[in-house]
């Protein structure tokens, strides 16, 4: 029997929970999937870093807890029919403030100065979710198709 071997990459990193912490956020992501093979200005570079930038802003605004963190993790996960998925997790210490559930995000009146970052969040990923993270705090989950495939050997 003949078994292919599978190779997950993941980076996963803390941040402050300042809007500092959640640029930083943002060019590591986009900093670690060039370095997979997706360039900077990439289809999948450009709307990661937007989920990325709207999740983790979320993290260091809705979520913040005096003296917690929030953490950023992505993980490439192969793909046998499609070229695979890039999960993007951002999770942080409140549990009390949860976002809406996938489905009953509403754009906000067009006069609003906020309120649309899980609109494009929505948009852009194949699919989010918010899971628990014990012992205390909440991930939000947002998954993009890969589509295409790095040109980088190791990539």
């Amino acid at each position: 029997m003949h078994v292919d071997a599978v190779t997950v990459r993941m980076f996963s990193q803390r941040f402050s929970a300042t809007p500092r912490g959640a640029r930083l956020a943002r060019y590591l992501a986009v900093h670690q999937l060039d370095v997979w093979g997706f360039p900077y200005g990439s289809e999948v570079s450009e709307s990661a870093a937007l989920i990325v930038g709207e999740l983790a802003a979320n993290a260091a605004t809705h979520g913040r807890v005096p003296g917690r963190d929030f953490e950023l993790r992505l993980t490439r996960l192969p793909g046998s029919a499609r070229p695979g998925i890039l999960r993007i997790e951002v999770a942080d210490a409140r549990t009390e403030l949860r976002p809406p559930v996938p489905g009953a995000v509403e754009l906000p009146p067009p006069d609003s100065e906020s309120g649309r970052g899980l609109v494009l969040v929505a948009a852009l990923a194949a699919c989010w979710r918010v899971e628990e993270r014990p012992p205390v705090g909440k991930i939000v989950v947002a998954e993009l198709f890969l589509e295409g495939r790095s040109d980088r050997p190791g990539a």
